[in-house]
Parts: C-alpha cells; structure tokens; sequence
C-alpha cells in the first residue's frame, strides 16, 4: 500500500470521487459538474476537502475520448457518505449528455491509501490506452464502489483521476463558470486586458495569450457552460488574474483545480521503437537517417533510428511553428523526440512531434573543386578519374583533390516546442522549463486554508 498525505489522528477514512465523460461534443462540462457537486457537498454535507479538486488530462491520442480528455477527483472527509454516493449518483444521472452520446464512469473510493494497482493504472492512462474491462477488474479486486452510465467508457478516466496522486509536477487553474442564462451566447472578453495581465503575470501564468498569433487563450469556443480558464503556477495568481478581468457578463461562480496540465507527464515514458504502439505517447532518443522533406501543407517527414535499429517516420505538422527547425535537420543527428504515435492508412505507425531535443548536431560540410593555382578559379572536373581543367588559362591537373570545408550550420542544440497555438493541455510551455515543483502535503493543505478555491454566485467575485 502506498501510505498518503490524508491521514489524520482520527479514523475517519478519505472519501476519493473520481468521475469522466459527462459531457459530449453538444455541451456540459466535467469540470463544471465537479464544481456543482463541490458546492452541493459543503453546503448540505459540510465536507472538508483534503486536497483542491483535481483536473487530470489523460493520453491525448486516444482515438475514444472525451473534449480535453480530462477526468476530475474530489477528495473528502466528513458527512454521511452513504447519503453522498446517492446524492453524487443522482448528479451524475441527470447532469451528463447521456442522450448525447456521453457515457460517464463514476468511482468512490475510501481509504488513507491508494492501492499501488491504481496508481499504476494511473499513469498507464497517461501515456496508453486502457481498456474498461481492465479498469473495471481493478477496481473489483480493490473493493472499489463504482458505477457506469451509456457504454462506460468513463469508468477508465475516473479510475485513473482517483488514483493520480498528483505528486510531481503540477499547476493550477482556475476555471470561471457561466450563469444559465448565458451558456450558448458569445463570450466577450478584452484581449487587450488579457494580454496585458498574461504579460504582467509571467512567469506565473501560462498559455492564456499568444502573442505572436495576437489570440487570447482562456476561453472556449463551444457551448459549455466554462466562460474562461486561467493556467499558472499559484492559485492566488491565477484568481487574481480572473477578477482583474473585470468581466461584464454575470458569472456563476469559479473553482480552482490542482492539474497536470502543462506538466508534460505523458511524455515522461522513453520508449524504443519496436515497443511503441498506435495511439501512445513517449519520447525516444534517435539518430535522424533521411533527409526531411517537405509535404503539402508544409509539413515534414524525416525517418529516425533508435539505438536498437528501428526505423519509424515523424510528422512535424505546419501549425507547431516547428517545420523551418525540423527541415534544417541532416542524417546523423542525434535527437530525442516528444511524441503521439498514430497509425496512418498505410497501417505504419509515425510519430507526431510535439518536442524536439537536438543533443549533437553531425558536422555537414562543402565539398568544390580543387583550385587553379594560377587563376584561384575552381576548376572543372574532366570526368571520372581524368582530373581537372581551368575554365579560364586551361590548366590541367591528373590527380587533384577535392576541398572539404565545414558548414556552418545554423541550428542550434537545445529544446524546441511548439508554438502555443498548437498545445494540447499536457504540453509543458517553454515557461515552465526550471518552475516545476514537487507535491509537498503540508503546502498543499495551507494552500487550501487560505485560498478562496470555491466561489458561487452567493459570494461572487
């Protein structure tokens, strides 16, 4: 058993909730419904939180997935927790687009510890894909309540958001909610704020504005009911930044999720090519061994080796800003490459970049002519193994030698990533490099104590 930081002097066991896929492509929003059950929880159970709810993004390359393919947990003590199951039950039945095609997995879980098969289970999830049937035997052989909804699917992510424990690496947002009667209108934000307070928050916020695409970044496109997300490293920062917005619309509320967005944890996983299968995600350290080409669309492809012969394609898409980096690339570059493996219509695998680590650039060089010793002109070949002659004074030489000089090339070793546009939740922003932090119980807690995390209409900001 892996012993945890929810331990008390009492004997009152944690209550962990971990559920997904309550929302569809038509609207909702797990996060939001987490934040209905929040404040339904304090309320009318007078629960405490142990820990902030957290917000876990799975693989994002699993063809079967959710919007974000995000799972959420809420960890409690406290209140009657027969009388929770029901009432978090009855929340999942009549909250989730199951007409729509959602298909929710809801899990409860008590204990002080979490069971070294979940927390494996966890991280496979971040990086593989896990079947429900695989999740569901977990869950029985731990003793876990659970329940599933549509086709189930859910009950995967919600197995793995419970037993995420969250301990390395992470970051905070906090997500805004819309009131009823606004979901589905346009969301008006000023971009000029938004990126004036993204400039002022650096390095404590992330991806909330791109400025070299002049795009802000916190809010959705579809009708769910989030109004705007603010990423960072702090809650204070990342609250402070929301109600500097100074937003005009009349919000619900907002609640702040502990993440492993930003965090690159699905990238952690260095693999070799013969064990990486469709729809995962690694890293692997490689030699480039085909000149990259360009393809329509201005993508590129290029064929890496991996130190035990295997050869696999990989796709720099247009819209990572990455393509000029990756066409500069030459045979014999020694590389690691952050990857989302797919499989394409030719049933091969190739790996869609979403890092690039040049580790040692090969040397490259210019090969000419020899030159006239009179003129100082390159000199033209006669033809194989009939030497050279001089355009101009027609000098010849039988047994020339052709001048090798190095090039100077213009790349750079070091780590490349995609420009923000093109991040998925997981993908760690050139910000973060040197600002990750470790889980420490005891900072978490006072966190917790002195952040408004929950806000609802009745206290808005």
């Amino acid at each position: 058993m892996l012993i945890n930081n929810w331990n008390k002097p009492s004997d009152e066991k944690t209550l962990h909730i971990g559920f997904d896929d309550t929302d569809s492509v038509n609207g909702r929003c797990t996060t939001h419904l987490s934040y209905l059950i929040s404040n339904m929880l304090i309320r009318k159970f007078q629960v405490e939180f142990v820990d902030f709810p957290l917000l876990i993004r799975l693989n994002p390359n699993v063809p079967l997935k959710t919007r974000g393919n995000g799972a959420v947990c809420l960890r409690i003590r406290g209140g009657n927790y027969e009388k929770i199951k029901e009432e978090i039950t009855h929340f999942i039945e009549n909250y989730s687009e199951l007409e729509n095609g959602a298909n929710p997995g809801l899990v409860f879980y008590e204990g002080n510890s979490i069971d070294k098969d979940l927390t494996s289970f966890s991280e496979s999830a971040m990086d593989t894909i896990l079947s429900k049937q695989l999740a569901i035997k977990i869950a029985r052989k731990n003793h876990i309540q659970f329940s599933i909804f549509g086709k189930g699917y859910g009950i995967v992510g919600a197995l793995a958001a419970t037993g995420c424990l969250l301990d390395s690496d992470h970051t905070f947002e906090t997500i805004a909610y819309r009131s009823k009667e606004n979901i589905g209108t346009n969301r008006k934000t000023d971009d000029f704020k938004v990126r004036k307070l993204s400039e002022q928050s650096y390095p404590y916020t992330y991806n909330n504005f791109d400025i070299k695409n002049n795009r802000i970044l916190i809010t959705p496109r579809g009708p769910d009911p989030v109004f705007c997300g603010i990423r960072g490293e702090d809650p204070f920062i990342t609250t402070l930044f929301l109600k500097n917005l100074c937003i005009e619309e009349e919000l619900d509320g907002y609640m702040i999720f502990r993440s492993n967005q930003g965090t690159n944890l699905h990238l952690v996983k260095e693999n070799s090519g013969i064990n990486i299968k469709p729809y995962t995600s690694g890293r692997i350290t490689c030699h480039v061994v085909s000149t990259p080409s360009v393809i329509n669309g201005g993508h590129v492809i290029f064929k890496i080796r991996d130190g035990f012969g295997s050869i696999l394609p990989v796709a720099v898409y247009q819209p990572t800003g990455l393509t000029k980096i990756a066409s500069m690339l030459i045979i014999g570059d020694r590389i690691e490459v952050g990857y989302g493996s797919h499989l394409k219509s030719n049933n091969q695998i190739t790996l869609n970049l979403e890092y690039l680590i040049i580790k040692e650039l090969a040397r490259a060089y210019n090969i000419r002519n020899p030159t006239c010793e009179k003129c100082s002109k390159n000199m033209k070949s006669e033809g194989k193994n009939k030497g050279y002659q001089c355009y101009i004074c027609k000098t010849r030489i039988r047994n020339g030698v052709k001048i090798k000089t190095e090039k100077n090339r213009k790349l750079k070793s070091g780590l490349y990533i995609p420009e923000p546009i093109a991040h998925r939740h997981l993908t760690k922003p050139s910000s973060r490099y040197g600002m990750e932090k470790r889980f420490n119980s005891m900072e978490i807690k006072q966190l917790l104590k002195s952040t408004k995390w929950i806000k609802d209409s009745g206290g808005l900001i």
